[in-house]
């Protein structure tokens, strides 16, 4: 099983509470819901796929605790878009005066918030089209950028607000981040075995 799409609108669309309730019922599903309140549960990704999230996160978490702009999420956490989407990308950042201004209530949820750096990992069953269209609805819904990364074509994927998508195709090259991302750095080669 790649995916799985449960089309609810038979029963009405579930709110925000009752959707969080059943993923957490689910908790060993990968569950995340689209605009139009169909949810779409995941099969887990591969050993090889939690591997090189784990080395992408890992860099994430320690630019994030010498800078301190924000706060850095795995691909467990979900989120709330302004469009009724419920997505969880492999990792995300929200910068710190966004992430504050949540009540503690809505940070213990899937956050009504628009992560502003998103980060999809793309695994071996994963289509890149729906990718590609995912990293889109998370600038519609105010990303400010984002990395697409495919480890089988070995290409990476630059979403920006101001820019035309750019695509990076020598994993030796370092990705920079941008905005308030501009003093980090990555060079896939090194993290994706």
């Amino acid at each position: 099983m790649e995916k799985f799409e449960l089309n609810v609108a038979a029963f009405g669309r579930l709110s925000d509470e009752e959707f969080f309730h059943f993923c957490r019922d689910n908790d060993d599903l990968r569950i995340e819901r689209d605009a139009n309140g169909k949810i779409v549960i995941m099969a887990p990704t591969g050993s090889l796929s939690g591997n090189r999230n784990a080395n992408l996160l890992t860099d994430f978490v320690i630019w994030s605790r010498k800078y301190k702009k924000g706060y850095i999420f795995d691909s467990s956490a979900g989120f709330t878009l302004p469009n009724g989407a419920t997505r969880s990308p492999d990792v995300s950042f929200v910068l710190k005066d966004r992430w504050q201004a949540l009540s503690q209530d809505e940070q213990e949820v899937f956050a009504p918030v628009c992560p502003d750096f998103v980060l999809e990992l793309r695994s071996r069953n994963d289509s890149l089209k729906e990718l590609q269209s995912k990293m889109k609805e998370y600038l519609a819904n105010g990303t400010t950028f984002g990395w697409l990364i495919d480890p089988y074509e070995r290409k990476a994927y630059i979403y920006d607000t101001q820019r035309e998508v750019e695509i990076v195709d020598d994993f030796a090259h370092p990705l920079r981040g941008r905005y308030f991302m501009d003093d980090f750095e990555i060079t896939l080669a090194d993290i994706l075995v």
